[in-house]
């Protein structure tokens, strides 16, 4: 009898030696082994659970019951597909034991279930393993939604949009298509409406839509299919739809210029996409461009290059979006210009040492196109030497006038300082285009207010034909000096003679020179007289001439000789001076016109 113990206890501690540690895997075990080594009486069924190699789909019923005499508090229910590591399904304290196992949550494949029952009655857990099961589950899979027809785009992104031109009462087509192995129905949202299209099943599939609302609204929408099976799996697509019915308007159309003119006849527009606006709709496929609103352009990109002749233009544009619509027609008016402006003449105030103040400068030019600039056009002066060049050598640089545009003045503190120096003008003239052109230099001389002249009428002599000799060829001659202003210095005149017939290097022979003492032309004349002998027969050119050392700086020097001539005749040739009288006054006449033409005018 001992003998048998002894083996039954051997037996005993071989089973419990080969019982897993608590941290290792736990085993499939009997209930009755379980009951052995726990101090619960508690057995844990599934009332409702896999068996060993089922396949579950869908949402799948757990269910438990309980036997023994312990009280379950809590019962936790696990899953696990390596049985390592585990993931709660649900925990359930209390009665009903029933919970429900979403296996569309996880993927397919082979799974074990653990169920831990907490035996508060003798505080320890009680756990029972399910039979490996299989998850297979169907999920549908969508093989085509698409609707037909698109006019632009492929509905695949909301940036690539399927757009329509679909009038208000029009159809959207739509079909659709899944794989499953017990496909049930399809519904679809989010299209134009107002309203929803019905689901298409499950009594009878369709795979497709024609809906029309009666009321389609421009805008965009996202459709979006939705399919379900018997298992209770769905499956989603959407995609990215557009109705477009308004063409695009066309912004500001840049030409290149600010003032509205340009100055070359090639002319570049510029915005005709970055500039055009199709609002919310499909975009802009292209821009048309027309010069009489009949022959129209077509331009896909944002600047395109016409050339135009001289004068105004209106150029018509249109833009057309992804799906033909055509917006308003827009205008821009070109104006074109490449002709600089034309050349006048000056207009400049006779400058003299004597002027105070501005001396007024004006400069005409015309522009028969886009008109001159007067603010962008102006006047340039300074002071030259003499009278050459391209750059002011007196005064180094160009200066501006005192006023603006074309129409100015020119101010110097003393222009008595600038005796015989040259006023330097040149103008620069823009036109409104903006073409400018800028003229050679023009010199205007300073010149002394102060000038000396002989009375032409007052200026002569008596007898024109004399016997020569002492006694006999006599003549006098009057000179009536006359200044244009008071004249408080001194000046020399002087009378001179010459033969007629002489060479050029004769030297003039010096009569008779007076010195005036200064204060004799206050009164701006002063007659003098001088007589003459005619030394031999033969013509004897006279001359009386002021400053002819040129002391005095003089507005015209030109004038400051006056010639006449004597004629010395043999007794048989003098004709007695009654009868001689009135021829006298017509070689006055020849000599005052011989006189006017040789005088020197003022500029």
């Amino acid at each position: 009898m001992r003998a048998v113990v002894t083996a039954s206890v051997m037996c005993l501690l071989m089973v419990i030696a080969s019982i897993p540690n608590a941290n290792n895997e736990v085993s499939h075990l009997t209930d009755e082994l379980n009951n052995f080594e726990s101090n619960s009486d508690v057995a844990i069924s599934y009332s409702n659970g896999p068996t060993a190699g089922q396949s579950l789909t869908g949402v799948y019923t757990l269910s438990f019951s309980f036997s023994g005499t312990g009280t379950v508090t809590s019962l936790d229910i696990e899953i696990s597909d390596d049985s390592t590591t585990w993931s709660n399904i649900a925990t359930l304290t209390s009665s009903p034991w029933v919970t429900y196992l979403d296996t569309t949550t996880f993927s397919n494949g082979a799974y074990e279930l653990r169920a831990t029952a907490y035996d508060s009655t003798v505080s320890e857990n009680v756990v029972e393993i399910s039979p490996s099961f299989t998850i297979d589950n169907q999920v549908p899979v969508i093989t085509d939604f698409s609707v037909s027809n698109i006019e632009y785009g492929t509905g695949a992104s909301a940036s690539d949009r399927a757009w329509f031109s679909t009038a208000a009462d029009g159809v959207l087509e739509f079909s659709w298509n899944a794989v499953d192995d017990d496909l049930l129905r399809a519904t679809l949202t989010n299209v134009p409406g107002p309203g929803t299209p019905s689901s298409d099943g499950p009594s009878t599939i369709n795979y497709g839509w024609d809906w029309s609302s009666g009321d389609f609204s421009e805008g965009t929408w996202n459709p979006r299919l939705t399919v379900y099976d018997n298992s209770g799996l769905t499956a989603t697509q959407t995609m990215f739809i557009g109705i477009d019915r308004t063409g695009p308007s066309i912004g500001t159309i840049s030409t290149g210029s600010s003032t509205g003119w340009v100055t070359s006849s090639s002319v570049t527009l510029t915005g005709l996409l970055n500039t055009v606006d199709d609002g919310l709709g499909s975009g802009v496929a292209f821009t048309e461009i027309s010069l009489d609103d009949t022959t129209w352009t077509q331009t896909n990109g944002d600047s395109y290059s016409l050339t135009l002749s001289d004068g105004v233009h209106t150029i018509s544009l249109r833009a057309t979006d992804n799906v033909g619509n055509v917006g308003p027609i827009s205008q821009v008016t070109i104006q074109v210009d490449t002709e600089a402006p034309i050349e006048g003449q000056w207009n400049v105030d006779e400058i003299t040492t004597a002027l105070i103040g501005a001396a007024s400068v004006e400069f005409l030019a015309s522009d028969f196109t886009s008109g001159v600039d007067i603010t962008g056009s102006y006047i340039e002066y300074g002071f030259d030497s003499n009278g050459f060049g391209q750059t002011p050598d007196i005064s180094g640089t160009w200066q501006p006038s005192m006023g603006t545009g074309l129409d100015s003045t020119v101010a110097q503190s003393s222009w008595a300082t600038k005796s015989r120096q040259y006023l330097m003008l040149r103008a620069t003239v823009m036109d409104v285009a903006g073409n400018t052109i800028q003229t050679n230099p023009v010199f205007y001389q300073i010149l002394p207010s102060i000038d000396f002249e002989w009375n032409l009428t007052e200026t002569n002599i008596d007898r024109l034909v004399v016997k020569p000799g002492d006694n006999t060829g006599n003549v006098t001659v009057t000179g009536l000096l006359e200044v244009n202003e008071n004249y408080g210095g001194s000046i020399t005149v002087r009378l001179e003679a010459a033969p007629a017939d002489r060479f050029a290097n004769v030297a003039w022979t010096i009569i008779e020179s007076k010195t005036l003492d200064a204060g004799l032309m206050t009164d701006k004349s002063e007659l003098l007289i001088w007589n003459y002998t005619v030394p031999n027969e033969g013509q004897y050119d006279l001359r009386l001439v002021i400053d002819p050392n040129n002391v005095i700086d003089e507005y015209d020097e030109g004038n400051n000789e006056n010639y006449m001539v004597v004629t010395g005749a043999s007794v048989s040739s003098v004709i007695n001076a009654p009868s001689f009288m009135p021829s006298i006054g017509a070689i006055f006449a020849c000599a005052f016109i011989i006189t006017f033409i040789q005088r020197n005018t003022r500029d």
